[in-house]
């Protein structure tokens, strides 16, 4: 956890001037941590001003959730045609690119006079903010083996407090200054901020020295092949979509849950248990160390056994709030831990194809979840809440069954 700069022991040349073989790479966990948590906030901080943009551009509440959903496919769009060009591209430059369009397209969303350019704008945004995506593999890449677990863990960490907390801040600004708009600027001012300090701290070149360059459209071409290619990549996409489906599944029938009787909470519960479930999003980056020293296997399979243990602790007391907190803190514990041991596995297959691996397991993770969100609106629509998490369960089961499978060799 206080890991913040380290340096890798596989290297042997100045980190600042050549490709990530060559260099004695200097990581820079803290300013990776800090970018992965402002980018990835861009996606989630529109979220609680939902109801005040409807109401601010005359639309109703339904076409402006259209704006949550826009900000989820140009997320899935950007990790798609996007992430795989770490591989090859320069990195320094693709990542100021990057960054510059986000800051635009947040400033053009921040002036929108109606609710298309919002969307078109939130698209955009969404689709030039997948640096999380990119900056896992280069840091994994950059520490070893010996330190690969805790450099994901920790950066997963950025990424779900950024994730979590950047919906209490975006309400907190627009309670403070009366407009939807004010989040958007703060959101710009963060992500072209980042444009002085995460260039430096990246190498030039994610790949080998001297490493073949594939075009761009075989690169895209070839993601399937990498499925059949490597057996760990389809076990760790499996168990991710399974867990994320679970925890979707989770959260999304949880919101209607808490408003239903007994409970009669309001919609502001829901953000209040995710900002009770931050001590569990801190605990899960411990998953990385262990990791490195248990493997992904093990790590995977307690993971998924805190996700189960949430789910029977929900069902079991479904009217009482503390059992709901723990119940949630465990899912989200065992979500994260999960995802932090498959990541660091797929990205030890190799550097040359680092973004192109996580690419592909960060589309199964994500196709998991929207899934899981469908299914939760139907299963609680049509039965209710034990159902529903009984649902949920069948997808962790599911995800245990597919860990079960692999073995992988306990880390020297």
């Amino acid at each position: 956890m206080t890991l913040l700069f380290l340096r890798s022991r596989t290297s042997a040349g100045p980190a600042a001037h050549g490709p990530v073989g060559q260099a004695a790479a200097p990581v820079n966990v803290l300013v990776l941590t800090v970018a992965g948590a402002v980018t990835v906030a861009n996606i989630y901080f529109p979220q609680p001003l939902l109801a005040a943009l409807a109401r601010s551009l005359g639309v109703s509440d339904r076409t402006a959730g259209l704006v949550a959903t826009a900000a989820q496919l140009g997320y899935a769009l950007g990790i798609l045609l996007l992430v795989p060009l770490a591989d090859t591209a320069r990195l320094r430059r693709l990542t100021g690119t990057l960054l510059a369009l986000t800051s635009v397209a947040l400033l053009v969303a921040a002036a929108a006079p109606n609710v298309l350019t919002l969307l078109i704008a939130t698209l955009a945004l969404s689709t030039t903010t997948v640096l999380p995506q990119i900056l896992t593999p280069v840091a994994a890449a950059l520490a070893g083996p010996g330190l690969r677990g805790r450099v994901v863990g920790v950066i997963g960490l950025g990424l779900t407090l950024g994730s979590t907390l950047s919906r209490t801040v975006s309400g907190a600004v627009s309670d403070a200054t009366g407009s939807w708009r004010a989040p958007y600027l703060v959101a710009a001012a963060a992500t072209a901020g980042l444009l002085c300090v995460l260039p430096r701290a990246l190498p030039e070149r994610l790949g080998a020295p001297g490493g073949r360059r594939v075009p761009y459209g075989r690169m895209l071409a070839g993601l399937p092949g990498l499925l059949g290619a490597h057996r760990a990549l389809r076990v760790s996409a499996l168990v991710g979509a399974c867990v994320f489906a679970a925890y979707s599944v989770f959260w999304a029938a949880l919101v209607f849950h808490l408003a239903a009787p007994p409970l009669g909470y309001g919609p502001g519960a829901a953000g209040l248990f995710g900002l009770l479930t931050v001590p569990a999003a801190l605990a899960s980056a411990y998953a990385g160390p262990l990791t490195d020293r248990f493997g992904a296997g093990p790590v995977g399979r307690w993971a998924l056994a805190c996700v189960g243990l949430g789910l029977v602790l929900a069902a079991l007391v479904p009217a009482s709030p503390p059992a709901l907190v723990v119940g949630a803190g465990l899912v989200v514990l065992g979500t994260s831990a999960c995802q932090i041991a498959n990541q660091a596995r797929v990205l030890g297959l190799g550097r040359d194809v680092a973004a192109r691996v996580n690419t592909v397991f960060m589309l199964a993770t994500f196709g998991g979840g929207a899934f899981g969100s469908f299914t939760a609106a139907w299963l609680y629509g049509a039965y209710g809440w034990p159902e529903t998490l009984l649902g949920a369960a069948g997808f962790t089961a599911l995800g245990a069954l597919a860990a079960s499978r692999r073995r992988d060799p306990v880390p020297a």
